[in-house]
This record gives C-alpha cells, sequence and structure tokens, in this order.
C-alpha cells in the first residue's frame, strides 16, 4: 500500500477530488456533511491502473483547522496538492505548502481541480502561479494535471501520474522498528480499543507487545488484533494504513498524538537542538511555540542559538532522532512560522555566558549532523546501540574514534583515561605505601565510569597491571615504611632458624600487626601459614630438602624432628605442602614426597 496525504486551500475540491478517485466519501461527521466542509481528517482507498493499493488521508483546508492538516501530513511521504483552476492560489494555500516544505515531503502530484470552470488561458495562468509559488521547494517539479471532479476530466491521468509517483517512492523499511503516530483511538463493542494511524515503516503482527506513549507515560500493550482497509490481517507492512486493535488499555486515555512503538528501541527526550530549514529565522520567533511532529502538536520554549539554529524544551518527552522534520507555529496562529529538523537529542547545557553563540557556532560547522563524531567529542564515549536510538550513522567507524566492544570512544577521551588512572594509581600508592594495589571500585569513581569493559581499557592504556581486583603501576611495590626495621629483623632470624616461626608475642614486640605482616606478604617478603604461622617464602622448598632425608612414608614426629621445629609449625606447614602438592598424606596421617 501507499499513503498520500492531501493539501491545499479549503473549498478547492480535495473531498470531491478522493470521492471521484476512490468512490468513497472521506468526510466522516454529520457536521461535515452538513456543512460541505471537511473538519478533520478522511480516510479512504482504491486500486490505481497498475494494481498498486493507494490509501488518501484527506485533510482539511480551513485555517481553523491547520493543527488537524498538520496531523494528516505529519506522517506522509507522499502529497496529492489541490489548487481549484478557476480560483488560483490562496492564502492556505501557501499555509499548506510551507507545512509540505517544513516537513521535506518532495514525493507529490498537484491537481488543478475545477478546470471544467477555467479556459486554456486561466489554467496556464494558474500553472503558472503554482510553479512559481512551489519553485523552492522539493515540489518544484511535481507534475501539474487539471482535473474535474464534475466532469471527469483528466482523473485517468492522475491515475497515471500518482501510479509513476508511487513507483519512485523508496522501499520503506520492513524491519525497522515501529513508531506510528496514532490519529485516531476509538472503541469497538466486542472488540474494544482501536487506534489508527499510517505505519510508515517496520511491522505489525497480531500477538506483538509494543509500548503506547502518551502525554501521562508509557504503557506496555499487545496488538489483539490488525486491520487495514476494513480487511482483518495476521501482519502488516509499510507504507500501510493501519487499525490495531489493542489489549491493555481504554481508549479514553489515547489521543492523537501519541505513539505505538517498539519496545526498547526509542528513546524519549524533551530537549533537542535544531536547524531551521525553511520559514522565519529562530532568533525572530516568539519563545513559546508549538511544535508539530507525526500526528503530535506539542507545546514547547525556544532558545535560539542564531538565525539558524536554536534549543527547543518540548512539554512532553517525544521519541525524536536526528533529522526528524518538525514544523513550527506560534500558540493560535494557523501558519508555519518555521521547518527545523532535530540534529542533537542530547545536547549539552548551556550555563554560561557566551554559550549559545558558542553552540551554534560549533553546530555552523558540521558537515552531516548524523555523523556521531563532534557528538563523541564532545560527550567522549557512548554505546553504538544507543547513537543508532538516536538516528546517528553507525555503518562506519568516524576517523578519531575507537571501536572497543559495544562502545565508540574519542581517542582524545582514552588520553584523558590513561592520565587520570596513571596519577590515580600513583596518588594511591603514596597515600596507601602497604597496599598492593587500587581496588578496581576505586578506579572506577576515580575515572566517573560505571562500565568495566571500559576500565579494561584504561588499565591497557596506562599499561598498568591488573590482578585479584587491584590495579598497580609497572614495577609497583609494597613500601613498608616504618614496618621496614621490623621485617628484616625478622627475615634475618628465619634465616638462622628457618623454621622457628615467631610467637604471637614477638610480632607484637617487633611491631608488626596483621596489617604489617599483609602488607610484607604482598611484597613477597614473608609467607603466613594458617594458625598465625610466619616463615619466610622459601620455607617450602627447604622443608622438601630436610623431608627428602627421611624413610617414606614418615610421620609427624619424624617431621617435627628433622625441620628442628614444633608441632604449632610443623603441622601447619605440613598441612600447606599438601595443599601444594609437595607432599601426599597417606593411612595412618603419615605422608610421602611426591
Amino acid at each position: 500500500m501507499y499513503v498520500i496525504a492531501t493539501a491545499g486551500h479549503v473549498d478547492h475540491g480535495k473531498s470531491s477530488l478522493v470521492r471521484a478517485l476512490t468512490d468513497m466519501d472521506p468526510d466522516r461527521w454529520a457536521e461535515e456533511k452538513r456543512r460541505g466542509l471537511t473538519i478533520d481528517l478522511g480516510f479512504v482507498w482504491t486500486a490505481l491502473p497498475s494494481g498498486a493499493d493507494v490509501a488518501f488521508v484527506d485533510v482539511p483546508g480551513h485555517e481553523k483547522f491547520f493543527g488537524n492538516m498538520l496531523a494528516g501530513v505529519g506522517p506522509a511521504s507522499v502529497v496529492l496538492f489541490v489548487v481549484a483552476a478557476d480560483e488560483g492560489w490562496q492564502a492556505q494555500s501557501t499555509d499548506h505548502r510551507d507545512a509540505l516544505h517544513a516537513l521535506g515531503i518532495e514525493h507529490g502530484v498537484i491537481a488543478l481541480t475545477r478546470s471544467d470552470r477555467a479556459d486554456e488561458k486561466r489554467r496556464a495562468e494558474v500553472t503558472a502561479q503554482v510553479r512559481t509559488q512551489f519553485s523552492a521547494t522539493p515540489l518544484a517539479d511535481a507534475p501539474i494535471i487539471p482535473v474535474s471532479s464534475h466532469t471527469g476530466e483528466g482523473l485517468a491521468e492522475l491515475g497515471a501520474a500518482l501510479d509513476d509517483l508511487v513507483a519512485r517512492v523508496p522501499a520503506p523499511d520492513t524491519d525497522a522498528p515501529v513508531r506510528l503516530w496514532i490519529d485516531r483511538a476509538f472503541s469497538v463493542k466486542g472488540a474494544g480499543t482501536v487506534v489508527t494511524g499510517t505505519l510508515s515503516a517496520g511491522t505489525l503482527r497480531t500477538g506483538d507487545a509494543l509500548v503506547l506513549s502518551t502525554a501521562a507515560g508509557d504503557k506496555r500493550v499487545e496488538i489483539r488484533g490488525l486491520h487495514s482497509e476494513n480487511t482483518a490481517q495476521e501482519s502488516l507492512g509499510p507504507v500501510t494504513r493501519a487499525a490495531v486493535n489493542l489489549r491493555g488499555v481504554d481508549a479514553a486515555d489515547i489521543h492523537r498524538g501519541d505513539l505505538l512503538l517498539t519496545p526498547g528501541a526509542w528513546r524519549g527526550v524533551d530537549t533537542v537542538d535544531v536547524h531551521r530549514t525553511f520559514g522565519t529565522a529562530l532568533d525572530e520567533l516568539p519563545d513559546n511555540l508549538v511544535v508539530h511532529c507525526g500526528t503530535a502538536g506539542v507545546e514547547a520554549h525556544l532558545r535560539p542559538l542564531s538565525a539558524d539554529f536554536a534549543r527547543l524544551r518540548l512539554s512532553r518527552a517525544m521519541p525524536l532522532v536526528i533529522l526528524d522534520r518538525l514544523v513550527v507555529r506560534s500558540p493560535g496562529g494557523r501558519h508555519v512560522s518555521a521547518g527545523v529538523e532535530v540534529i542533537d537529542v542530547r545536547p549539552p547545557e548551556l550555563d554560561r555566558r557566551g554559550a549559545a553563540r558558542k553552540r551554534a557556532e560549533a553546530l555552523a560547522e558540521h558537515t552531516s549532523f548524523r555523523n556521531p563524531s563532534s557528538y563523541l567529542q564532545r560527550v567522549g564515549y557512548a554505546r553504538r546501540a544507543d547513537l543508532e536510538l538516536d538516528g546517528y550513522d553507525t555503518d562506519a567507524t568516524p576517523p578519531g574514534i575507537i571501536n572497543f566492544q559495544q562502545w565508540w570512544i574519542a581517542a582524545r577521551q582514552v588520553t584523558r583515561w590513561k592520565e587520570a588512572l596513571t596519577t590515580a594509581l600513583q596518588e594511591h600508592a603514596a597515600a596507601n605505601p602497604l597496599a598492593p594495589g587500587m581496588p578496581r571500585n576505586a578506579a572506577l569513581d576515580a575515572l566517573g565510569l560505571k562500565e568495566e569493559g571500559l576500565l579494561r581499557l584504561a588499565v591497557a592504556a596506562a599499561h598498568a597491571e591488573e590482578s585479584e581486583g587491584l590495579i598497580r603501576l609497572p614495577g609497583h611495590t609494597v613500601d613498608l615504611g616504618a614496618a621496614e626495621p621490623a621485617v628484616a629483623e625478622l627475615e634475618r632470624r628465619l634465616e638462622t632458624e628457618p623454621f622457628a616461626a615467631p610467637e604471637a608475642h614477638e610480632l607484637k614486640e617487633l611491631g608488626l600487626s596483621e596489617k604489617e605482616l599483609a602488607a610484607a606478604e604482598r611484597a613477597g617478603r614473608l609467607l603466613r601459614l594458617k594458625d598465625g604461622i610466619i616463615l619466610l617464602p622459601d620455607a617450602p622448598d627447604k622443608a622438601r630438602e630436610h623431608l627428602s632425608q627421611l624413610e617414606q612414608p614418615f610421620t609427624l614426629s619424624a617431621a617435627r624432628q628433622v625441620l628442628g621445629t614444633t608441632r604449632r609449625v610443623a603441622i601447619p606447614l605440613l598441612e600447606y605442602l599438601d595443599a601444594q602438592g609437595i607432599t601426599r598424606r597417606g593411612e595412618g596421617g603419615k605422608r610421602t614426597l611426591r
């Protein structure tokens, strides 16, 4: 299916034209039929001569209903623009053209309606008018077809032009995440809540779980059923007019401008930086505005950065991405003030004097707003998946950016981490001379990080070492400080009598507490066995030499005698040798050297 929105001045025959093309009446309300005036959106469909399925979203042309018109064209990518041949270009013709220009719609056909009321000269005059009015827009070369809904003149030619147009529209992405802008919500007896909208990308399937995004917040819902053109479907792909039967929500809680979203595929934002693509200079607009995107119209506060750049703070978070088009108008205004495109959905704070001007200067230097390089240089690093969610191009790693696991990181950010980690490790070693290194959590805090994967990158960049949750610089040694003389004295005693482990009171007399002994062990100066037995690190090797003199297997008593020590030392030492695989304990408590 292809979805085409109408546009054009009030009473120029939009509804009559789609009625003639489809044999369906787009006016849904009794008041519309009574007044002969389109007030709200209408939905009809037909098959073009080629067989292509086309749905029309018919919009009101009266200036009082300009908001409804914007909701109709907001999700559209193709337009059927109407200008009456007898009246020519009118005020709302300009308003609707400006809306299409602001939204960047570049696929369209222009119908010169009521051509039966105009002679050839008048048709030529109006055609020239239309060409001039569209000359500076993406629809400058759109075909202009004279038609008459009354006589049928030109309807075949218009159908052929629409056929040619939709054949040239780029194919939508069926695998893209769903972002369905809702234009209607109602309740059907026996079925429950139904919402409708134009599915421009992605695929909907019965049973799918979606996120309903409203001004009140987000809610999980499930697709109970799908219809398109009054026909039940198991799935719907783009581009389609979709009626979605939802489970888990009341129709009264849903309004035009709400959305159905693929879970986890969109991030709501309420502050964005924008670039003017059309209309009034942004620094000439009022502070308070209405911003239209999709079917939504939300209040916003504008902070101009320059004539071409501004910051918008929206009254509700919206799932916007880079290069989304927005229409800006004054509150209560019936005309387009400007068209803008979103260029940053995570803009920096402007908390210093002159920050707005500098921000505008920085944005003016961008050659592609979808290139995440400038953003990464500013923030340092981001997950590649998050960049994709924001609308950045992640097909190729930009220059100056490091692709590390799930992250894209500015090279200079890695340099900052390297310098910061080196400084932190040096300061930690100076403040904690007995510590074998800095704990990982402390290193994360020092770098302001939460991700351990990024810490590993910083450790590698700093050429640091890591083991047992501790990080140290190369060549790091434990400085025993004031405990050095006592440890040296203990080493001297054990060199003379390697198995004469000091008693607790001797350690206390030397001033060696648990802290100093642990530091000495980490420094490779001492070996601590259970029950407080302190020996030198080479004690196990010396014990092996002594025990090799015994007849195998040997008893605890024999081991104690050959080692020249007590049971207090012999038992923990032999158990340590067992654990290290130096000895093997057998029956009756006897041991054998392996």
